[in-house]
């Protein structure tokens, strides 16, 4: 049975924060050494870090002393605006704020962690008052949840692993958001950028480059007859020839350029403010150094492969290339011409025709 609490009207009670302070060790004080019936160790997380805020030092210690009797590694604050300070620098998992402290109210510290990042901390806003009014105020300013003294320590506790899931929920989300993100941004295989991002790099870069009027360079890069390879060393084989080209070419290019798979086996390369003799350079050296590199799998190292690669490059602006899909159909004229004249070799688009460079003996 819970002790009784001196009436306010009988003059027997102290100040306010006393009276707090009175309550809540008959709720808590009985049970704080762990004889507790709420959630076990096993179903929250013990290493979970939870910041409580109370300008009274007697309620601090104690919901922090019931925290710490059940696991929890806790931190305290003796107002909003220290607990502000504090979530701020990372690391806490669910934060406590008594409603009314001075220089920041829980509710206005509340308020104020919902905006401080991208890492979602759940707050739980402990209350004095048990009125409708000031719970839906809490849920308004997006508090996670909120308990009313005097406190029991099963509603403590209940709270806390609430906000502990939410938190975790969230986590969950982002993690998972996160992940998408990046298999929409990058292939999943060769770490070079995805076909979704390269078109939306490719209208960033096209438009640019019409607006400052800067020379824009591609390249399409074909993987001359992996069939050959996956039928010899295994679809692993493959896998890994693709994953070895993509590193040729970002060791060709710079940081600022554009690397893409652009189909099974070819990869599209975007040079930006490029002119047609660097363009050139840099295919070149792509089309010499994947002939002479050698690729293995790990899951048979003693298998190698050697490839060659077939690459078309177009330029805009020049006569016949004005728009993006002008510039796309010129890349693939010239791949198409390059794979038709046997592969191995470079193809550059140009309004008189095809020009060969070189004649296509790496490799051989």
């Amino acid at each position: 049975m819970r002790p009784s609490v001196p009436d306010a009207a009988s003059g027997e009670a102290g100040p306010p924060s006393q009276r707090e302070s009175t309550m809540l060790r008959a709720a808590l004080g009985a049970r704080v050494a762990g004889h507790s019936n709420g959630p076990s160790i096993d179903e929250i997380e013990a290493t979970a870090r939870v910041l409580v805020a109370d300008d009274d030092p007697a309620t601090l210690e104690l919901i922090a002393s019931a925290l710490r009797a059940s696991g929890y590694d806790v931190e305290t604050a003796p107002d909003g605006e220290a607990a502000l300070e504090r979530v701020s620098r990372g690391g806490i998992d669910v934060v406590l704020l008594d409603a009314v402290m001075p220089r920041l109210s829980g509710f206005e510290a509340c308020r104020t962690i919902r905006g401080l990042s991208d890492d979602f901390v759940p707050v739980v806003l402990v209350f004095a008052k048990t009125d409708q009014q000031s719970r839906v105020a809490a849920l308004q300013i997006g508090a996670d949840g909120y308990v009313c003294k005097p406190l029991e320590q099963t509603e403590l506790l209940v709270s806390v692993a609430a906000a502990l899931r939410l938190r975790r929920a969230h986590a969950r989300m982002k993690a998972t958001r996160e992940k998408l993100e990046r298999l929409r941004t990058y292939d999943a295989l060769t770490d070079a950028y995805s076909f979704v991002q390269l078109h939306e790099r490719l209208d960033a870069e096209f438009a640019r480059a019409e607006r400052l009027a800067e020379p824009l360079a591609c390249c399409v890069l074909d993987v001359d007859r992996l069939k050959v390879q996956n039928e010899r060393g295994g679809r692993s084989l493959g896998d890994a020839v693709l994953r070895g080209v993509v590193e040729v070419i970002k060791a060709s290019v710079r940081e600022s350029d554009v690397v893409a798979r652009y189909g099974g086996d070819e990869f599209f390369v975007m040079l930006p403010a490029t002119h047609f003799a660097g363009s050139l350079v840099v295919a070149s050296r792509i089309w010499r150094d994947v002939a002479a590199g050698t690729f293995t799998a790990p899951q048979a190292p003693a298998v190698e492969a050697k490839v060659t690669a077939s690459l078309g490059v177009a330029l805009f602006p020049s006569r016949d290339v004005r728009t993006k899909d002008s510039l796309l159909q010129a890349l693939e004229a010239a791949l198409l011409e390059s794979k038709r004249r046997g592969g191995n070799r470079l193809c550059v688009f140009q309004q008189e025709g095809f020009i060969y460079t070189p004649s296509g003996d790496a490799g051989k």
